[in-house]
């Protein structure tokens, strides 16, 4: 699919990706976002909150006021990286991993009303018109409370922003053509899980503090629908996980940095389940934008 792409008038395609924290456009699809943005589609990311819970080395706030400051700085980093044409914050905090305090913070994501959230991201696809839509899996990928959250509001915005009658505003009703979750590789994350137990690792108690449960995150399969190559724009994903030096972009460990190397050696792919239209069964596309109808 390495082409340049155009509609007539020489306007663009485009593909809104709807996210929770700074690094995650990175870390989960950041060779897609960059390979079509390299095609030259208008590649837009929303990102919910601040990532203020994220954890933060001390040094690292040198020059900056906050976490919030800091990782705004990082993403603004890996946005110019990955070339994307527009990065919006909703504003909301940081909810922590299931169970913290954070939780119920008033400002929290978690905290919010999904029919609030879903307005706002309904906005935002009016306001972009994209043709594609990406956000995570029902899961959130590892069950953090604000991916699980912005999954259900981008999800209930993309079946409703073509509706006039569904949250009235200024702009015109749109509605999108295709809906994408991203996923990762289950064969993979079984494969740590059996490894780790062999280097004292406990796969159920992953993560600085412990809290994410890999073991059982292998054990939630979802189907793959699409598969993406995006080996030729490796060097722009890698640069924008190196932006986010708080979240161990910068370093050589990390486990995001580690899943990193294991797609490139395994070929730099990315993969996606189709939410919408519904798949065929043993659908396999090579282009997210397959079958897509650029003068909609």
């Amino acid at each position: 699919m390495y082409r340049q792409i155009e509609m007539a008038g020489g306007a663009r395609p485009r593909v809104l990706v709807v996210l929770a924290h700074p690094d995650d456009e990175s870390f989960g699809a950041g060779g897609t976002l960059a390979l079509y943005a390299w095609c030259g589609a208008e590649v837009h990311l929303v990102c919910a909150t601040g990532g203020e819970e994220g954890e933060m080395a001390p040094e690292l706030l040198e020059g900056y006021g906050s976490t919030a400051e800091r990782r705004a700085a990082e993403l603004d980093c890996a946005a110019r990286a990955l070339g994307l044409a527009s990065v919006t914050m909703m504003g909301y905090r940081d909810s922590g991993m299931p169970g913290a305090e954070a939780n119920r913070h008033p400002q929290a994501l978690f905290a919010q009303s999904l029919d609030s959230v879903a307005a706002r991201v309904n906005a935002e696809i009016r306001r972009v018109r994209p043709h594609v839509v990406i956000t995570f899996d029902p899961i959130g990928g590892y069950r953090h409370p604000d991916h699980i959250a912005i999954q259900q509001a981008t999800e209930l915005a993309f079946y409703t922003a073509g509706d006039p009658a569904r949250y009235p505003g200024d702009l015109p009703a749109y509605a999108p053509q295709k809906l994408y979750f991203q996923t990762f590789s289950r064969g993979l994350l079984r494969l740590a899980v059996w490894l780790m137990p062999l280097f004292g690792r406990d796969p159920r108690r992953f993560g600085t503090n412990g809290d994410i449960d890999l073991a059982s995150l292998a054990e939630v399969d979802f189907p793959v629908h699409a598969v993406i190559d995006f080996l030729p724009v490796a060097k722009a994903r890698e640069q924008a996980g190196a932006c986010h030096v708080s979240q161990g972009g910068g370093g050589g460990g990390g486990l995001r940095r580690l899943v990193g190397r294991v797609l490139l050696l395994l070929g730099g792919r990315e993969t996606f389940m189709r939410a919408y239209p519904e798949p065929p069964r043993g659908l396999r596309e090579r282009d997210l934008f397959e079958g897509v109808d650029f003068e909609r």
